[in-house]
């Protein structure tokens, strides 16, 4: 079950959108060591506009998250790739449908 998430929204420099669709790409793997991170995406909305969306259990899974190496690099990367700060929004999840296994498409994993 999953009760509480993160929507980050991202916007691309000009010119630095593909270094951020790379940058997200290379998150999966931390996304999938984080036990309480239950579902992660990273996705493109735009041109220049990307976000990541995740969910987890509850608010101890969320704030390990916060503070794990996704930030972390996040924060590392955003002065260079990102034309403004990243916009994270904590949220609450009201229903999901999450199944047991996922299957990741090759072109992602």
């Amino acid at each position: 079950m999953v009760h509480v998430g993160l929507m980050v929204r991202l916007e691309a420099k000009p010119g630095k959108e593909v270094d951020v669709e790379s940058f997200l790409r290379d998150q999966l793997a931390f996304a999938q060591g984080e036990p309480e991170t239950t579902a992660w995406f990273a996705m493109r909305l735009g041109p220049r506009t990307f976000a990541i969306f995740d969910a987890f259990p509850d608010e101890s899974g969320r704030e390990a998250h916060l503070s794990g190496q996704i930030a972390e690099e996040l924060k590392s990367i955003a002065p260079t790739l990102l034309k403004k700060p990243p916009t994270i929004e904590k949220i609450d999840v009201l229903a999901a449908k999450i199944p047991e296994h996922i299957e990741v498409p090759d072109s992602l994993g």
